[in-house]
This record gives C-alpha cells, sequence and structure tokens, in this order.
C-alpha cells in the first residue's frame, strides 16, 4: 500500500513537473506555434498596420500550405489597440497571459511597444520587427527584442548627410510633432547638422492634426532653410509639401525618415509632392519590378487580397520570413532560449525589401542599410544608400 502511495505521489510530481515546462513553453505544442500581434487595426494607422498583417499572414499561409515548420503550423492571433496606449496593455496581457503567445511580430507604435517590454520580458516573449523605427526598440536589456531595420534617428543622420553633400546644404531645419518619434527625429537632424558644421537655422512643432502650415512654412522659408527635416503624418507630410510649392518655395528639400516613406506620399495626382526625400531601411519594390520573385510576390499578393500591396506590405512579409527562418533554425526543441539562439544566427537576403538581414549576439537590428529615396513619377526611387 505504501508503495503505492508512494508512486502516485512519485507520478504527481512528476505530472507538475511537465505542466511547469508545458508553461515555460507557453505558445508551443506538437502541431501549433501560437504568434501574437498587437497594433492598430481600425485607428489613424490602419490602413498601414492592416496590410502589414495581411502580408505576414500570405507567408504564414505559404508555409502552412508547405507543412509548416518542425511538423508546427504558425497561428497569428491579431489585437487592435486603435492606437491607444491603454488598450494596448490591455491586448499584451490579453495575447501574452491569457492567450499564452510564444512571440509577437509587428506591434505597432513607440509608447504602445514601450508599454508591453515588461509584459513580454516577464514571460520571455520575443517582439519581432515592431511597427516603428525608435531607437527605443533596441535600448536595455534586448535579449527578447529585434528590430527590422535602422532606427528614424540614424536615417534622418544619413539623409541629411546626403542632401548637404548632393546639393550643398548649409541650412537645416525641422517640422515636427513634439512626441518621442518626432523628438527622434529632430534630434538626428540637429546632430548630424553639428557634425557637418552646418547652421541649425529653425525649427517648428505641430499638434497631431494641425493641417495649416502657412505660417511654419514661411517662419522656416524667412530662416534660408536649405532641408526641412519632418515628422508629421503621412497627410500633414503631403499638406506641408505642397503648402510649400504653392509658396513658390522650391528650392528646398524636405526629407521624412522611414515613417514618410510611403506611398500615399509619392502617389499624388498633379506631381504635388515630386522631389520629396525619405530615408528608409529597405528599397520600394515598384522600380523592380523585372525582378521574377518581386513580380512572383506582388501577383501572389494581388490575387489573395485584390489590392495592390505597398510598403507596409514589404514590412509585414519580411517580419514573417525573420520569424520563420528563426523557427527553423531553432530546431525541433523549440523554447525561448533556442528561439534567440536562431535569431542570432539568421543572415539572408530579404529580396522584397532589397536588403542584406543579419543579426547575432548583442546585435538584433535586422538590417543595417539606409537607403535615400526621392518621389519621381508618382514613385519613391533610389537615390543612394549608406
Amino acid at each position: 500500500m505504501k508503495t503505492a502511495i508512494r508512486k502516485s505521489i512519485l507520478a504527481l510530481g512528476i505530472a507538475a513537473g511537465m505542466t511547469s515546462a508545458a508553461m515555460a513553453q507557453q505558445g508551443v505544442t506538437d502541431t501549433e506555434v501560437l504568434i501574437g500581434s498587437n497594433g492598430d487595426q481600425s485607428g489613424i494607422f490602419a490602413p498601414f498596420n492592416v496590410q502589414a498583417i495581411k502580408a505576414a499572414q500570405m507567408k504564414f499561409d505559404e508555409v502552412n500550405e508547405a507543412g509548416g515548420i518542425h511538423g508546427r503550423k504558425i497561428r497569428m492571433i491579431v489585437e487592435d489597440h486603435q492606437y491607444q496606449v491603454p488598450k494596448a496593455v490591455a491586448n499584451f496581457n490579453k495575447l501574452i497571459n491569457s492567450d499564452g503567445v510564444f512571440a509577437m511580430i509587428l506591434n505597432l507604435g513607440t509608447p504602445h511597444n514601450i508599454a508591453g517590454f515588461p509584459l513580454m520580458q516577464a514571460k520571455k516573449v520575443a517582439n519581432i520587427a515592431p511597427l516603428t523605427s525608435a531607437r527605443q526598440m533596441l535600448e536595455g536589456d534586448i535579449t527578447y527584442k529585434y528590430a527590422g531595420f535602422s532606427s528614424y534617428y540614424d536615417q534622418i543622420k544619413a539623409g541629411v548627410d546626403y542632401l548637404v553633400k548632393e546639393k550643398g546644404a548649409e541650412e537645416i531645419c525641422a517640422m515636427y510633432i513634439p512626441s518621442d518619434f518626432g523628438k527622434e527625429i529632430q534630434e538626428g537632424a540637429v546632430d548630424k547638422a553639428e557634425e557637418l558644421g552646418k547652421t541649425w537655422a529653425a525649427e517648428t512643432t505641430h499638434k497631431p492634426d494641425e493641417t495649416d502650415f502657412v505660417g511654419a512654412l514661411t517662419k522656416l522659408k524667412d530662416a534660408g532653410c536649405d532641408i526641412v527635416a519632418t515628422a508629421l503624418g503621412v497627410r500633414q507630410t503631403i499638406i506641408a509639401v505642397a503648402t510649400a510649392k504653392k509658396l513658390g518655395w522650391n528650392d528646398v528639400s524636405f526629407l521624412g525618415s522611414s515613417a514618410a516613406y510611403h506611398e500615399a506620399i509619392a502617389s499624388q495626382p498633379g506631381g504635388i509632392t515630386d522631389g520629396y526625400y525619405a530615408a528608409g531601411g529597405w528599397a520600394d519594390y515598384k522600380p523592380r519590378m523585372d525582378d521574377p520573385e518581386v513580380k512572383k510576390w506582388h501577383d501572389d499578393f494581388v490575387a489573395k487580397y485584390n489590392e495592390e500591396p505597398g510598403m507596409a506590405a514589404i514590412l509585414g512579409y519580411g517580419a514573417a520570413e525573420t520569424l520563420v527562418k528563426a523557427l527553423e533554425a531553432a530546431g525541433q526543441d523549440l523554447t525561448p532560449e533556442s528561439f534567440q539562439k536562431g535569431m542570432e544566427s539568421l543572415e539572408f537576403r530579404d529580396v522584397i525589401a532589397d536588403a542584406d538581414i543579419k543579426m547575432g549576439p548583442g546585435d538584433h537590428q535586422g538590417g543595417d542599410i539606409i537607403v535615400i529615396s526621392k518621389v519621381e513619377d508618382g514613385v519613391f526611387k533610389e537615390q543612394a544608400r549608406q
């Protein structure tokens, strides 16, 4: 009798240990790996976020149809924070602590990601390719943080450097929303101006819903600005550039980061945004449609969703490809630790983004290039890369 009791206690102990181990590997079964995404599906950035998710899902569908990764299908749960930080925190709590996702991908927004870091860190949930290029995405403990491309700060510095050398610019300025995003753009422009010995001539700050830029542009024009670094919304950027042209200010270069590297800015009728520059971590696919792999990706997206892929689709597909390759490299025994090793072993060519992706221990930024593009004939055309 005592022997039977001891065996029962031992069995319970083993079962408890197995339960603890299973809890440690949340989001992973023999047949599935569960991925979460927390973004803006119905707010001001919904058009961008929704298309990124569509492109990621297209990649996951391709992988699942081919049998998955080590026998596991990828299932993605998407939550909508409507670009509200409190809602984002609630979503992170649901995805991580209730749904039990293994990793997260394409989380949108700088303050939203920052608010979710403690929750992700506590459960060793990796944050892969967030839809923000803020420097904060790779600050502090980066064990479970993986950025897709270069930061806003580095992009603007590269753009200012290019325009100073290309056009002999002397007076550097900025128009920005005074948020973490806007301040990072401003700091990048200020720091590069100082490095090059150029004059920081003027700056203007704006509300996120501001649409009248006549006064601000008049001030910047009077200050003799040769370059204006912009950290505005997409619609605001279009209005600002169009207003400058209406004011007859044509000898200035407007420069944005990857946040302004958007087809809506390039494709405005009448060429009102022609000449606008943006510095991002990838290249627009449209000028590369003669590449068979790029064309197939484009055609597959159109066939699946009945819409043209934009910049967001490039990022979404690339993020999903990164995740898939890391899962493959992690092996059958999938844990946060094996996944980290998988991520840190990555080195591949992202053909759609036209960028080399490489990570390693202490280096969790996938792409390092900065592509400087200019709006010409309705598309962003590459001018240089650093």
